[in-house]
């Protein structure tokens, strides 16, 4: 066969292969581009609590189960502190900002900056008051008045509607210590024969409660006292600790209801020193980034989203105490 004949052939037999080739190695142009990680930002009260620290193992393990890449501060219970964090995610380009105020009032203008970058906001656990409530996009977490209400009405049951209260309040200024305190007294104002006669911060943390409650023991007025209202479980077990030093005996001399509902309070209730603890769930994780995907999706989501609760005593602790995870 002549040499160029030859030639042609093999180039004939090589086209489709070189065709082949040519064809595969080509990308797809049609192939889905790699969804991005998602950003927020998370700006905590501090860890001033058991309830505080489950709530931010919550969110932290939740983020990492979902993939979701979290730049998580702790404000160590100073608004400044979250100020500064808030415009730090600003500043980072996060997708979302999410926090837990220290107190209600004093958010409009770090707010307004986090708007005028396009980043919505999650409020978790407390409420902010603010004139514009376009600000955030919704509020996740419990009913604080309720959670008074109920703990006032089991109180008035346990003691038979007669009894002389001490408070121990939340931080000043916070929402669960306005709401908690609000939704006390207004059970309160339908039973005459129970009256509070001294209220003050025990700022959520045992210690503080403890000081606290040492005080108005030894206060004109503490022999009277026959019942204790804390605000959260922390401050009741400091009280719990003032109280035994005083010679008396918690749960039965001095019947106590808290709130928040963390392992130790069963502990308290299966020894016999708490009385009561209204639920606050901290494990807000799941809540909180179901709406972080639904906001980064331009889904809708309900301005409030509510926790549930519910109420425990003595009677059930021995066997609550045993599957509690916070």
């Amino acid at each position: 066969m002549h040499r160029f004949a030859r030639r042609s052939l093999l180039a004939a037999a090589l086209l489709p292969a070189v065709m082949l080739v040519s064809g595969c190695g080509k990308p797809e142009s049609s192939a889905p581009a790699a969804t991005p990680k998602l950003r927020v930002g998370f700006a905590q009260i501090g860890a001033e609590s058991d309830w505080r620290k489950a709530n931010s193992d919550s969110i932290k393990r939740e983020a990492e189960k979902r993939g979701i890449e979290l730049v998580f501060s702790d404000a160590q219970q100073k608004q400044e502190n979250q100020n500064k964090a808030l415009r730090n995610f600003i500043a980072q380009k996060v997708d979302v900002i999410a926090f837990s105020p220290v107190v209600e009032t004093g958010w409009e203008p770090v707010l307004k900056e986090i708007k005028a970058a396009g980043i919505p906001v999650v409020l978790t656990d407390r409420a902010v008051d603010v004139s514009d409530d376009s600000l955030f996009v919704t509020f996740i977490g419990a009913d604080f008045v309720e959670e008074g209400r109920q703990a006032a009405l089991w109180l008035a049951e346990a003691t038979g509607g007669k009894a002389t209260i001490v408070e121990l309040q939340g931080t000043p200024g916070s929402a669960p210590a306005i709401d908690r305190k609000k939704g006390f007294e207004e059970v309160l104002a339908t039973k005459p024969d129970m009256k509070i006669i001294k209220s003050q911060s025990g700022e959520f943390t045992r210690a503080k409660g403890r000081e606290v409650m040492e005080t108005f023991l030894k206060s004109p007025e503490g022999a009277s006292i026959t019942a204790l209202y804390a605000h959260n479980d922390d401050m009741a077990i400091g009280a719990i600790e003032a109280i035994k030093e005083a010679g008396r005996t918690p749960g039965k001399d001095i019947v106590i209801v808290s709130i928040d509902a963390v392992k130790a309070a069963f502990e308290a209730m299966v020894a016999g020193d708490l009385n009561c603890t209204v639920e606050c769930n901290p494990l807000l994780g799941p809540q909180l980034f179901d709406a972080v995907e639904a906001i980064a999706a331009k889904k809708p989501v309900e301005r409030r989203i509510v926790t549930p609760a519910k109420v425990y005593t003595q009677k059930t602790a021995a066997e609550d105490v045993k599957t509690r995870v916070y």
